[in-house]
């Protein structure tokens, strides 16, 4: 008996078996929450990971400790993922029923997914435009039953229901169409809405795997803690954009169709903004052996076409240029970037805007000579190409975003594979450290403020990463160097 159970213990099944237990034991909490209140509704204590009356400090250890122990055996996951999984469905079917066990998790870390769902509510079933009406208004000047209307009710509690729609018409039409389905029943809407992000989920591991070949590229998106927790778990729309820009991507690179990846991107635009940044880089290389004249004929047609797709999606909603306002509304304010960090320490009057306009106006016209100089390019390699698009997201991520958020991160994802080892291996760090990073607010509570720790640890755990693999670098040449002697 000893033995078989040393046997077991250094199998390779071990290391999945004791990923899915830890990953249990992550919705423990959730599900006895669940049992002791019978719903979801009115569950306001966001950043508390267990729903119990023990106080910030155990929880977050205990947070700390079930994260830690999912990143090691993610880690041994995706170095022994050959022996572990003799064939992609084995693979696909291990995510998968990860993915349902985190869908069973509480939106602990954030509260959104609830804003989500009110404006889908007032739009499928009060017929209001969420682009024009609050949830807090339209509820204040209705006599709306929020007891039999629980999506509407718990819209109405979230910090956002006083914000007309901050994301693009494709989202929003999502929303609808699952809180018009769901009868108004909060409970019954959240899981739906979990378990799309999960079918989605699966749909991006199959585009990754088609656009790489290899699964260690499935495996890094695919079994990355952070990606369950802020995709499943808190269920955020970014999961939405990269599974339109991988689409993009795949229709560009295999299928060779213009139009369509367009169409994709468009798409993704109109949920999420940033995705536009990709567009002259897609139409240049499939154009890549036409003369630069040409090349810049084809990126006006093609924007043009570009730009009529996102603007029919908004058709649906606009009735003038307020349209955006709630788009806008999320670059006004301020929390977990360095420009909380200077707004705490330096009492300059309009410093941070400043600062934000300053380096927007220099991220613009890198970009523009960026894109002017790529017309020009005789050979175009399109892993080069996308480098620099995953430079100008992590630079738009970074350093413009006043509002950053933790599941941004997600955006750096789609271009993983034709990035260098160094750059894939920080992007995986940062998106695993933020969830590290997230112990601020378990401690805290919520409250900007606490954007400036988090954000010195994030910067903290990116240092020691490159001090770690510095250290490893050095001993690698020792050894090399060793073994010459």
């Amino acid at each position: 008996m000893k033995e078989k159970m040393i046997q077991f213990l250094n199998s390779k099944k071990f290391i999945l078996i004791s990923f899915l237990l830890i990953s249990i034991a992550f919705a423990v909490p959730s599900i006895i929450y669940m049992f002791q209140n019978g719903t979801i509704l009115h569950f306001n204590e966001w950043y508390k990971f267990c729903l119990n009356d023990s106080n910030r400090v155990e929880q977050t250890i205990i947070y700390l400790v079930i994260l830690t122990l999912l990143t090691i055996l993610y880690f041994l996951i995706i170095k022994n993922r050959d022996k572990l999984f003799k064939n992609n469905k084995q693979m696909y079917l291990y995510i998968a029923i990860i993915a349902l066990i985190f869908a069973i998790v509480v939106p602990f870390i954030s509260s959104d997914v609830f804003y989500y769902l009110g404006i889908g509510r007032i739009d499928s079933e009060y017929g209001q435009n969420p682009y024009y009406v609050t949830i807090k208004d339209f509820v204040e000047s209705n006599s709306v039953d929020l007891e039999k209307d629980t999506v509407l009710a718990a819209g109405y509690e979230n910090y956002w229901a006083n914000t007309t729609v901050v994301y693009g018409p494709v989202w929003t039409f999502i929303c609808k169409i699952v809180a018009g389905i769901t009868f108004g029943n909060i409970d019954v809407a959240l899981f739906t809405l979990k378990l799309i992000n999960i079918l989605i989920h699966i749909i991006n591991c199959y585009l990754i795997y088609k656009l790489t070949g290899k699964r260690i590229f499935v495996l890094l998106y695919g079994l990355n803690p952070y990606m369950f927790i802020d995709g499943i778990a808190n269920v955020h729309n970014d999961i939405y954009v990269i599974c339109f820009m991988l689409t993009a991507l795949y229709f560009l690179v295999k299928k060779k169709k213009i139009v369509i990846s367009i169409l994709f991107l468009a798409l993704a635009t109109a949920i999420k903004y940033f995705a536009i940044l990709l567009l002259p880089f897609f139409i240049i290389y499939y154009f890549q052996d036409k003369k630069p004249s040409e090349r810049l004929k084809k990126c006006l047609i093609y924007g043009i076409l570009f730009m009529a797709m996102v603007a029919i999606t908004y058709c649906f909603y606009i009735q003038d240029m307020q349209v955006l306002s709630g788009i806008m509304t999320q670059q006004e304010k301020f929390a977990k970037s360095f420009y909380i960090i200077i707004m705490e320490y330096f009492d300059i009057p309009d410093l941070c805007p400043n600062i934000n306009g300053t380096l927007l106006g220099v991220f613009v016209i890198i970009y523009f000579f960026t894109c002017i100089s790529l017309l020009y390019k005789k050979h175009i390699k399109f892993g080069e190409e996308m480098r620099k698009c995953e430079y100008f997201l992590i630079a738009f991520l970074f350093l413009l975003i006043t509002n950053f958020q933790t599941w941004y991160i997600m955006w750096l994802f789609p271009l993983l594979k034709w990035q260098k080892k160094e750059v894939i291996q920080l992007i995986i760090q940062i998106s695993l450290i933020s969830q590290f990073a997230n112990m601020v607010f378990l401690i805290n509570g919520e409250g900007w403020r606490n954007g400036t720790p988090f954000t010195f640890f994030m910067l903290l755990g990116v240092c020691l990463c490159f001090i770690f693999r510095e250290i490893i670098k050095s001993q690698k040449r020792r050894k090399r160097c060793l073994k010459l002697l």
